[in-house]
């Protein structure tokens, strides 16, 4: 896993991080990791069905009828 060492930090800086993770109950690594996943959008793995939820949960839910075409499918003609 790639690691970055941040010099010249101010200990105004330093300590905020010191605290911020105390009160979040993380260590000042695990809160710098957790602000900078945040600040670059660091993408996560999401199941499709958390993200249909998500997107009808404004909307109360959504109710779809759906039938399934149970119509054997015809095999590809090779040329």
């Amino acid at each position: 896993m790639p690691a970055i060492v941040v010099r010249n930090l101010s200990p105004e800086t330093h300590r905020a991080l010191r605290l911020r993770a105390r009160k979040h109950g993380r260590s000042t690594e695990a809160e710098i990791r957790v602000i900078l996943d945040r600040a670059v959008g660091s993408p996560t793995r999401r199941k499709l069905g958390s993200a249909l939820g998500a997107l009808a949960k404004p909307f109360r839910g959504l109710d779809l009828d759906i039938e399934r075409d149970n119509t054997p499918a015809r095999p590809a003609r090779l040329r």
